[in-house]
C-alpha cells in the first residue's frame, strides 16, 4: 500500500515538474535564451521519464486498480494516446536541442530558423500537459470505463 502511495505521489510530482518546465522552455524559446532553454528542457526531460515510469508502474505494476482496469478503460486509452502524441511532438525538439548543445560545445552556430516551429510544438505540448490530468481524473473515477 505504501509503495502505491509513493508511486502515485511521484506521478503527481512529475506533472508538477513538467508543466512549469515545458512552459518555461517555451518562454526561453521566445526570448532565444539558450541557457534558460536548456535548464528547462533538462527538467522537462526528467519529468517525462518520471511520468512515464510511474505511469507504467501504476498501470502494469500490480499497484492500485490493477492492469485489467486500465486495459478495459477507454479513457485510459485516450490518456495513453495523448501521452504518445506528446512524445511524438517532443521528438523534433529533443533532437534539435541535443544537436544545439553539441554545436555550442564545439563553438559552432545553431540554426535559429527553427525557432518558430519549436515554439509552436512547445505550445501544443503545454496544451496536452494541461489536458491529460483532466482525462486522468475522469479515468480515476471510472468515467468512460
Amino acid at each position: 500500500m505504501i509503495s502505491s502511495a509513493i508511486v502515485s505521489a511521484l506521478h503527481l510530482l512529475a506533472l508538477a515538474l513538467g508543466l512549469p518546465s515545458v512552459f518555461l522552455r517555451g518562454r526561453a524559446l521566445a526570448r532565444n535564451d539558450l541557457p534558460a532553454l536548456f535548464r528547462a528542457d533538462n527538467v522537462w526531460g526528467l519529468a517525462a521519464v518520471l511520468w512515464l515510469a510511474t505511469g507504467l508502474a501504476r498501470a502494469f505494476g500490480g499497484l492500485e486498480k490493477g492492469t485489467a482496469y486500465y486495459e478495459h478503460s477507454r479513457v485510459f486509452g485516450l490518456k495513453l494516446m495523448l501521452f504518445v502524441l506528446l512524445v511524438l511532438l517532443e521528438l523534433y525538439p529533443m533532437v534539435t536541442f541535443i544537436r544545439w548543445r553539441r554545436r555550442l560545445k564545439r563553438h559552432e552556430p545553431i540554426d535559429a530558423t527553427r525557432l518558430p516551429l519549436l515554439r509552436k510544438l512547445n505550445h501544443a505540448e503545454v496544451g496536452l500537459v494541461l489536458v491529460i490530468p483532466f482525462v486522468a481524473a475522469c479515468m480515476a473515477r471510472g468515467i468512460g470505463y
